[in-house]
């Protein structure tokens, strides 16, 4: 038996409603569980006389933290493409490819990129001979920051067999010139046209180790990761090789739901380490893409966005996942995606099923709806990050429509369980980046002042809950997230005290520094 006493004058347990004082000076852990607290600690520490005795640095110790939603596979390939988030103008863009190509082997694809039109000088999405004349003699395939748009050049377009001929998949729309002709933008399900083309890519473990190493540095502890089945093989590997130092809740995909279902996966399998999670489908596009499913058009557009899958589609996948022991995660953005997610999941529930069921992002919902959250007992799994992107961009394209945008503090008086991550590479993983924008609602430059609808602001504890207990439970781990006897030992030792700064300096919680990450009492990541 290994045995370790952790001490720090300022221990956040994230125990708000048991014993009234969240705060405790010492953890004492046994094989990476937590026995005992405060004064106890100490005294059974010191009976047994075989613990070994670790000070922690910092300011403040809480527990590690949990991105419920993140596409590490995404992340991890994104570590090796041009990232073209900063760029401001089409002109900037294309430069920053250009120089990024002339870097790549010959067959090398362009990819990923991140591209963000809604931040250009002239906010119009871009075509392929924009992107012919700096790709050379290469597919490329750039997506956008949210992830619901590819911008392709000709010869991508070419060897995918994409003509005017091309009929618009279901779900998807191959935009169109004047002339009939596709230019290059290929939104939704339109993007899956491009994967008849052959493309050998690297090995996705040692990305996926270095980005395990990233995620650890900001304070990461666990993760629900939304990516396909190669993250799945490759985190299976890294479990098996003793590499895996996170813990990894794993998402089934959509086509891969027949696999899972004849494979006997059942949510919940698995260990402390490795486990399965959810089945995650998509009702609808994004708002920065213009394709999230809203009930009335976009301001300045005449589309109300893209329906993802048919209800009657949508209805039948969620009710085969739930009936063969699969938790449901849908993608729902606009307020009619919502509203018709919630549908799906009323008809699990009459069909007598406690499957663990969320809606992912829930950016826009019709206050109507808010309160059917709580009575399915839905989890809205958000991520406040995403509403400092786009402040700008709901104003300018929702604008003063009767919403829940973003409305974090609405489903929290509502009753309605919320947890927090950050849809990486989408927004930064850093989870105090989140922890930030929850708490002001500003960017990093503090914009704007007061916050963007201030009204929706959570406190510093309940952004922490969020990123901690209710993202655990909303893929139903109860055995971490607050340090505490019983909870797995998963802690983290930081810079500076956020609950001073909630009052005093809000924004500098952004800047947090991770010192020491620690999970199931061992030592996973330290600052040099």
């Amino acid at each position: 038996m290994s045995r370790t006493l952790f001490r720090h004058d300022r221990i956040w347990t994230g125990d708000t409603g048991r014993s009234g004082n969240p705060w405790t000076d010492a953890l004492l852990v046994e094989d990476g569980r937590i026995v005992a607290i405060g004064a106890e600690a100490v005294e059974t520490a010191e009976a047994a006389g075989d613990a070994e005795s670790v000070d922690l640095p910092g300011a403040v110790v809480m527990p590690g933290l949990h991105d419920a939603h993140i596409h590490t596979e995404w992340l991890s390939r994104d570590l090796s493409s041009v990232d073209l988030r900063e760029a401001r103008s089409l002109e900037e863009a294309l430069e920053l490819v250009r120089a990024h190509a002339e870097g790549l082997p010959d067959d090398e694809w362009l990819h990923s990129g991140r591209w963000n039109h809604n931040r250009w000088a002239v906010p119009v999405q871009p075509d392929r001979h924009a992107l012919d004349s700096v790709s050379g003699d290469r597919v490329a395939a750039l997506s956008s920051v949210d992830g619901h748009t590819i911008w392709a050049n000709s010869l991508a377009l070419q060897r995918a067999g994409i003509t005017r001929d091309t009929p618009d998949p279901v779900g998807g729309e191959i935009v169109r010139d004047a002339s009939g002709e596709p230019t290059g933008i290929l939104r939704e399900s339109a993007q899956e046209l491009l994967d008849v083309i052959p493309r050998d890519e690297s090995p996705l473990r040692p990305w996926l180790e270095r980005c395990q190493d990233w995620l650890l540095s900001v304070g990461l502890t666990s993760i629900t990761d939304i990516d396909g089945e190669d993250a799945r093989a490759a985190y299976a590997e890294l479990h098996a090789d003793g590499a895996l130092r996170l813990r990894v809740t794993k998402c089934t995909r959509d086509p891969d739901l027949e696999l899972a279902i004849a494979e006997g996966r059942r949510s919940g399998q698995g260990d402390d380490v490795f486990r399965v999670g959810p089945v995650k489908f998509f009702s609808d596009g994004a708002l920065g893409s213009h394709t999230a499913h809203m009930t009335e058009p976009f301001i300045g557009h005449e589309g109300c966005g893209i329906a993802a899958m048919p209800y009657d589609v949508l209805l039948e996948r969620t009710l085969l996942a739930a009936r063969n022991g699969l938790d449901v995660v849908t993608h729902a953005i606009g307020d009619e995606a919502n509203r018709l997610v919630l549908g799906t999941f009323e008809a699990v529930r009459a069909d007598g099923l406690d499957t663990l069921l969320r809606i992912e992002h829930a950016q826009h919902v019709l206050p109507v709806d808010v309160p059917r959250f709580r009575a399915l007992d839905v989890v809205a799994s958000m991520q406040p990050s995403h509403c400092t992107a786009d402040l700008e961009l709901a104003d300018e394209i929702i604008g003063p429509r009767r919403l829940a945008s973003y409305a974090w503090r609405t489903f929290l008086d509502a009753g309605v369980r919320v947890a927090f991550g950050s849809d990486a590479p989408v927004e930064d993983p850093n989870p105090f980046y989140g922890l930030h924008a929850a708490v002001t609602r500003q960017r990093a430059d503090g914009h704007p002042l007061g916050g963007w609808r201030p009204e929706e602001k959570v406190t510093l504890t309940e952004a922490v809950h969020a990123f901690t207990v209710a993202a655990h439970e909303s893929v139903g781990r109860t055995d971490v997230g607050r340090l505490l006897p019983g909870q797995l030992a998963d802690l983290v030792a930081v810079d500076r005290d956020l609950w001073a700064l909630e009052e005093s300096s809000p924004a500098d919680i952004r800047d947090t520094v991770v010192l020491q990450t620690w999970v199931g009492g061992e030592l996973a990541h330290e600052r040099g």
